[in-house]
């Protein structure tokens, strides 16, 4: 059972409100959603479940749904998300590839092993839902009044909902995991829903101000950009949302896309806002002699988060 919450900050929902309102022209949040099951495979410690998912009604969302073999329902439930890498064919399927170059297994083995389900869906442009550049769909959804991050996060939310869904998942035990594209995926999801109950960022904390005074946004693809953000909104400001939940953030300190001095400014932010909250335990940053990559002692720490606080 999910631990007790304390209350998060007063300003939180009208934030949370205002945030989503910057995502651009959404689709409803109660449309129904429909899914279609594929095909199954069984994998040694897991069942795989390929679904195409109508959660925008725009477009098909292909989607892996993941199911330990020795479930115990309900069952905790972590939504994956996919980094970038410019590996635009690679999209969900990064939940199931092992890393050798790093000694990593896929997140799949390793979550299943831990009891928990996944859902991990392709993000516009990615994997199944590839061939038409980021470039080109960033555009044309601007001239519509559209965000593509926030079409991204539209589908990760819907995500969230479907995954809640499921008769096998316990909705109280709900994480949110990602690397990279993935990792800022997993703070604001965390930030706009609170169904979220753990999250869990490897190697992309970015303080935006930071990023724009050591001269790294080109680091980052169009994807990421949301009108007048900063008019709003800092990092901090937007993972401070997360509080009290139980929120974890690793990360490199030769990586060019979390600059330590924007990882300083967030960490001390983040402090203040989970001690006025009660919960300071709860805010972990841990940094690391790496770059923009995932690293064993990364792993290690984001499944003992998981098992500990789900």
């Amino acid at each position: 059972m999910a631990r007790a919450r304390r209350p998060e900050l007063p300003e939180a929902p009208g934030l949370r409100r205002r945030l989503y309102r910057l995502l651009g022209d959404l689709p409803p949040r109660r449309r129904p959603i429909s899914a279609r099951l594929i095909g199954r495979r069984e994998r040694p410690g897991y069942l795989l479940e390929k679904l195409i998912l109508d959660l925008n009604g725009l477009d098909p969302v292909p989607a892996y749904f993941l199911r330990p073999r020795r479930l115990r329902p309900p069952a905790p439930a972590v939504l994956y998300n996919h980094y970038h890498a410019g590996r635009y064919e690679l999209g969900k399927d990064e939940v199931l590839t092992p890393k050798p170059e790093v000694g990593l297994p896929a997140y799949a083995d390793e979550l299943t092993a831990i009891g928990c389900c996944v859902l991990c869906l392709d993000m516009w442009g990615f994997g199944e839902r590839a061939g038409r550049s980021e470039s080109d769909l960033f555009k044309e959804m601007l001239w519509r009044g559209r965000v593509l991050w926030g079409m991204m996060i539209y589908d990760s939310l819907r995500g969230l909902d479907y995954l809640a869904a499921r008769p096998e998942v316990d909705r109280r035990r709900l994480a949110t995991l990602g690397m990279s594209m993935g990792s800022t995926m997993a703070w604001w999801v965390a930030a706009l829903d609170t169904r979220v109950e753990v999250c869990v960022d490897i190697c992309c904390l970015t303080e935006f101000e930071a990023l724009i005074e050591s001269g790294g946004l080109a680091g980052h693809g169009i994807y990421y950009f949301v009108p007048s953000l900063l008019k709003h909104f800092t990092a901090a400001g937007i993972n401070s949302l997360i509080a009290p939940r139980p929120h974890l953030a690793l990360a490199g300190e030769r990586d060019p896309l979390t600059p330590p001095g924007g990882l300083d400014r967030i960490d001390a932010e983040l402090r203040r806002v989970y001690a006025r909250l009660g919960r300071p335990e709860n805010w972990k940053l841990l940094r690391y002699d790496a770059g923009h990559q995932e690293t064993p002692e990364m792993r290690r720490e984001a499944l003992a988060f998981l098992r500990r606080h789900l």
